[in-house]
């Protein structure tokens, strides 16, 4: 916490002293205002209008995070949400589907958030543009499966990408690649925000360039973002010109976030006649998603809960899979006309998250990011829909990769499905070590991947090979110690076995 928190919160906790706190804080948000002018200034005149837009909203987010104290959620409101508030998705498949699919299909839009750089493994440039697949990357699956709905169906859904500054002129170039297929693709950019110095509270730019010095000034504020960006853009109007309703939010490396039509046609046709503004797709907590946001009723109306909203003495609460049974998987149906509502009235309240992170030079500083689905408590007759697990499959490291890449599933026009030869619906817990961690280290440390099918556990960790064709059963744990090196000969069968030391058996 900088020092003028401190300082504010001390002078907040005494009476009467109110008024000098706000005197403060005004001071603060003038300094702001001032550097930001300064920032805006340097903007040349084609980016004018849009850095204003930007900095506009970001004073807005810094004015309201100058207003909030503590934690943002009283522990003691928190219920667990009305039974018919979260609907099991079986009771939804029930109704069926319309006799005219194209005509829900014909309404929709479909959003993926794009902003993500691959750095976590290891990779430069757009996550979405990482091989998971058979030589496809996430964007490629994307487009198959809204060109497989397109051509099944005859009908135009078009798709959104929702850009960083980090990735849209990476993204921008590989999608000429695809103006033959039978999918509009439209792009938009998230803001650029600048970060602060956790210090002084002040930004850390000094003009609008984002390279050189400035390189790590900027950074874009979490897809809490989509709301003021896409109705910026001017995409909201033209959508809701062309006749379409709602559109379906997700990231893009959960490659189990597929159109539904079943949870189109249940917002499309809904059963009681009043429309839903926000579906919030849940699925069941297992021990690996305890930190994930949880749904609950708060003063009234179905609310996102993070965990970096928790006070410390509920954490372990908040984690517990037998209380807070469901997570958010961040696939989320909203109606176009309730987002130009309340962008338009400026209602859409999400809390913020502060987020810390140290420069490469050492400076501390915090970026204020906000969540999209901690925006449901804004919107009119919300609903929260428990998916199958399936349709959370996301991919943010390679022991993810690993699991979409075996045969445990198989791809059909761009859509993953567990493989029917799997006996169990659950994945197997897969645990690569830190030698797997760059995506080009993990491909050359698999000649071929291995068949999983029968695999519950899986856990590697030093310097570990895998010939062709090996088979993996049950639990397998395979250890290299320091300075030793395993390598798995092709064709081994592994069923239940720890392998420790160092082994290499070598062709004669």
């Amino acid at each position: 916490m900088s020092r003028f928190v401190q300082d504010l919160s001390k002078a907040m906790s005494h009476d009467g002293a109110s008024q000098f706190q706000e005197v403060i804080r005004q001071e603060l948000e003038l300094s702001v205002k001032r550097e930001l002018e300064k920032i805006l200034v340097t903007a040349p005149s084609h980016e004018f209008e849009h850095t204003k837009k930007d900095l506009d909203g970001f004073r807005k987010l810094f004015h309201r995070f100058l207003q909030e104290k503590g934690p943002s959620v009283d522990w003691g409101k928190i219920q667990r949400p009305p039974e018919d508030s979260i609907q099991p998705y079986e009771k939804i498949k029930a109704r069926g589907l319309p006799d005219n699919v194209s005509s829900v299909l014909n309404k929709l839009v479909v959003v993926k958030l794009n902003g993500g750089l691959g750095t976590s493994m290891g990779c430069k440039g757009p996550k979405s543009l990482i091989g998971v697949r058979n030589e496809n990357t996430f964007l490629d699956l994307t487009v198959q499966q809204i060109e497989h709905l397109n051509k099944t169906y005859n009908t135009d859904v078009p798709l959104v990408l929702m850009n960083s500054f980090n990735t849209d002129e990476d993204t921008k170039k590989i999608l000429q690649k695809y103006s033959h297929c039978r999918v509009k693709i439209y792009t938009f950019n998230q803001s650029r925000y600048p970060r602060i110095n956790k210090e002084s509270l002040l930004p850390v730019a000094k003009d609008v360039s984002y390279s050189g010095e400035n390189t790590e000034a900027w950074y874009p504020p979490g897809h809490g973002d989509i709301y003021a960006s896409f109705y910026n853009s001017g995409l909201l109007d033209t959508f809701i010109g062309e006749g379409k309703e709602y559109i379906f939010v997700s990231n893009i490396d959960n490659l189990g976030a597929t159109v539904d039509l079943y949870i189109l046609n249940h917002l499309m046709n809904p059963p009681n006649g009043k429309p839903c503004e926000f579906v919030m797709e849940v699925t069941n907590k297992t021990r690996a998603d305890v930190k994930g946001g949880t749904l609950t009723q708060y003063e009234g109306k179905l609310r996102l809960v993070e965990i970096a909203q928790v006070p410390k003495a509920h954490v372990d609460e908040f984690k517990s899979v037998s209380k807070f049974k469901i997570f958010n998987t961040n696939n989320l149906w909203i109606s176009l006309a309730a987002v130009k509502r309340l962008q338009e009235q400026n209602a859409i309240d999400m809390e913020i998250i502060v987020n810390p992170k140290t420069l490469d030079g050492g400076l501390n500083v915090i970026q204020l990011e906000t969540a999209v689905g901690a925006a449901i408590k804004s919107f009119e007759n919300s609903l929260g829909i428990n998916v199958p697990r399936s349709r959370f499959l996301p991919v943010k490291t390679t022991s993810d990769l690993l699991l979409v890449m075996s045969n445990l599933y198989s791809l059909n026009a761009g859509s993953l499905t567990m493989s029917e030869k799997r006996e169990f619906p659950t994945v197997p817990l897969v645990k690569l070590g830190s030698s797997f961690t760059k995506v080009q280290d993990y491909l050359r440390r698999f000649e071929s991947i291995p068949d999983m099918l029968e695999l519950d556990h899986l856990t590697v960790s030093g310097d570990v090979t895998f010939g062709k064709n090996v088979s993996l059963k049950g639990t397998v744990i395979i250890i290299a110690n320091h300075g030793d090196r395993i390598d798995i000969p092709p064709g081994a069968v592994l069923e239940n076995k720890i392998v420790s030391g160092n082994l290499r058996i070598l062709d004669h």
